[in-house]
């Protein structure tokens, strides 16, 4: 099975890395690998609207995103993290999505969407913001169900923790990590 995860905070060791940290030791406590993407560390430019994806349903630009396309193509199993910043993804996250508009012209446009493969495709959403309010774990998760759903990842589960600001507060939830950890072992289990 193959199982990939975007990190999409800036702020290395942050509460999103942490909740995301723990979901990958749940998976890997099965015994699976988890090819992670530092969306921060890429070299990822923003989408151009230049249509230049309508008629192949591949992107022009070559930058890191070409890593990123192969990955999802192949994947069973995807997880975003994200902080919330202004009631949405963080630019990182955004970013990369932004670049999946390759994806959804393939799909869409070119009827051919991403085969789904001996074990399906499934996702799991990590959502950590500062504020008390569910305007950002709602925004945030319609543009993350857009992205899932533009890659043929049919289902995807959402964890999102509010109220977690300073860097280590997660740490502090008393059930975030745990819920972490058996997320990441539910999401690849196999039915």
């Amino acid at each position: 099975m193959n199982v990939i995860a975007f990190l999409g905070s800036p702020r290395r060791e942050g509460n999103t890395e942490t909740l995301l940290k723990k979901a990958i030791e749940g998976i890997e406590s099965l015994g699976l690998n988890v090819n992670l993407f530092r969306l921060n560390e890429m070299d990822i430019m923003p989408c151009q609207n230049c249509g230049g994806c309508e008629e192949t349903g591949f992107c022009i630009y070559n930058d890191d995103m070409n890593q990123i396309y192969e990955a999802i193509r192949i994947a069973n199993r995807i997880i975003l993290a994200s902080p919330i910043f202004f009631f949405g993804l963080s630019a990182q996250t955004k970013a990369m999505i932004d670049r999946c508009q390759s994806f959804w012209c393939e799909k869409y446009l070119l009827k051919k969407p991403i085969i789904s493969g001996e074990f399906g495709r499934k996702g799991l959403l990590l959502l950590v913001g500062g504020m008390k309010k569910e305007m950002g774990i709602e925004c945030a998760g319609a543009t993350a169900k857009a992205f899932f759903r533009t890659i043929s990842v049919p289902e995807h589960k959402t964890l999102a923790y509010l109220g977690i600001d300073a860097k280590g507060e997660i740490l502090k939830h008393p059930t975030a990590l745990n819920e972490a950890f058996e997320a990441g072992k539910e999401l690849v289990k196999i039915r």
